[in-house]
């Protein structure tokens, strides 16, 4: 395990900290690695780079070198063999949509934060046992699901995402959500004025 990594309990609480953690989905890396530099000038502490971008492994590997201090992951992790490329480049947690048990035993051997996917509760329970839960997509329940969600998974860490956008990512969180991810809204017009409007909503 990389020592200067950070140990899965410093990162699920930089991501509490962090509040919102972008995903950062673009055609290409040169335009993956602008938005990226644009939200942290913005004072966006966490976000994700996806496995569905051309060239995000070179990403992670500058980003996690020259941006120590930023809690950097890789969404979109759907193999053994993807997630094995993030963590030897440098990612400090790892997201898949859905559930992956083949990828368990990657992230657990590596120290790393594997965030599940899910919408059901038996999905959402076996994730957040491992530390954090993603509902997805949270838009189809709502805000009202996830509180029925923590009603029964009292104390689960459940990042929201689909559908969580600059204008209701105050509503996620103040319904419980541990985090929300926020992709293409924040990327609509001008990006760090949609930052400024997030941060003064979330407080």
């Amino acid at each position: 395990m990389n020592p200067d990594v950070p140990a899965v309990p410093d990162v699920i609480e930089r991501l509490r900290l962090a509040r919102v953690t972008p995903t950062v989905r673009e055609a290409d890396a040169d335009a993956a690695d602008r938005m990226a530099r644009t939200l942290i000038e913005s004072g966006i502490t966490a976000f994700e780079f996806t496995a569905t971008t051309p060239g995000w492994e070179k990403l992670v590997e500058t980003w996690s070198r020259q941006e120590p201090g930023i809690t950097l992951g890789l969404g979109t992790v759907t193999s053994p063999e993807i997630a094995e490329r993030a963590l030897a480049a440098g990612a400090h947690f790892l997201v898949s949509p859905f559930q992956v048990p083949e990828v368990r035993p990657v992230a657990d051997g590596a120290g790393r934060l594997l965030v599940e996917g899910g919408f059901t509760p038996s999905e959402l329970r076996i994730a957040a046992g491992r530390g954090v839960a993603k509902l997805f997509p949270a838009n189809i329940g709502g805000t009202g699901y996830l509180k029925s969600l923590l009603s029964v998974l009292p104390g689960a860490r459940i990042m929201a995402t689909g559908g969580v956008g600059v204008d209701n990512a105050a509503q996620w969180l103040a319904a419980g959500a541990f985090t929300v991810s926020i992709g293409s809204d924040l990327a609509k017009g001008d990006v760090r004025a949609n930052v400024a409007r997030l941060k003064e909503s979330i407080g």
